[in-house]
């Protein structure tokens, strides 16, 4: 318990101080690439405090020049850490709105190229949506949507929703299929103590949206991407 409060203690500051640096960064560059960088240490030095190894598979799938929407199961707070440091460019994550409510981190999100969803309103969620359609076009963004819309108790990967396919549908970017595996032993939702080891990241293959025409559509490649992401988690 001492060496987890330590941790905790550690992350803590670090998180804080690094958010501070982000705000400042975001005011000074625009174009957010400064952001995406310590977005990146900011995940590598919260897994090394958590003393958490990183494994990252499928990099070879993605062309770096192109903007995807990524589409990935979520169960652990140390899956946005992973992902900060697997990404292989500027992915804006679609956050819930609650987290702007934590001092300093969640002012940071606020202004940040990050997107956040208010999971309690069907509208405001709607023009999250529409958000990150603008802003993977006009700044040039990947965009990442937890599919599940929280985090699952178990590890298991729960129903999707329509939300990343509604906006894959309409921007006619491909979607990547992303498997995290191994964060649900490590730090499992509603428990405190904090476990080093593993995380894997797998990023499988894109998957054309240009055929999507309706709800039907839109409902199919849903259940298409999610036996993909189930796949490839090793951790079932």
């Amino acid at each position: 318990m001492i060496t987890t409060l330590f941790k905790y203690t550690l992350i803590g500051l670090y998180t804080a101080v690094l958010s501070i640096v982000a705000m400042i960064l975001i005011v000074v560059d625009r174009s957010f690439k400064s952001y995406f960088l310590l977005s990146r240490i900011f995940g590598r030095g919260v897994l090394t405090l958590s003393r958490v190894k990183l494994v990252v598979k499928g990099r070879e799938n993605m062309d770096p020049s192109k903007n995807y929407v990524y589409v990935s199961n979520h169960s652990s707070m140390f899956d946005i850490p992973a992902l900060q440091i697997a990404f292989p460019d500027r992915a804006a994550i679609v956050f819930k709105k609650e987290l702007i409510k934590v001092p300093i981190f969640g002012w940071q999100l606020a202004i940040g190229p990050y997107i956040m969803i208010d999971r309690k309103r069907p509208d405001e969620a709607m023009r999250s949506i529409q958000l990150a359609k603008q802003r993977m076009e006009k700044k040039n963004l990947s965009v990442l949507l937890f599919a599940e819309g929280t985090r699952s108790k178990t590890g298991e990967v729960q129903p999707f929703k329509r939300g990343a396919f509604y906006l894959a549908s309409r921007v006619g970017y491909d979607i990547i299929p992303v498997s995290i595996s191994g964060a649900t032993r490590l730090l499992p939702k509603g428990e405190f103590l904090l476990k080093s080891g593993t995380i894997t990241v797998h990023f499988d293959k894109p998957i054309p949206t240009d055929g999507i025409k309706n709800k039907i559509d839109e409902i199919a490649l849903m259940e298409k991407v999610r036996d993909v992401v189930i796949k490839n988690k090793t951790d079932l």
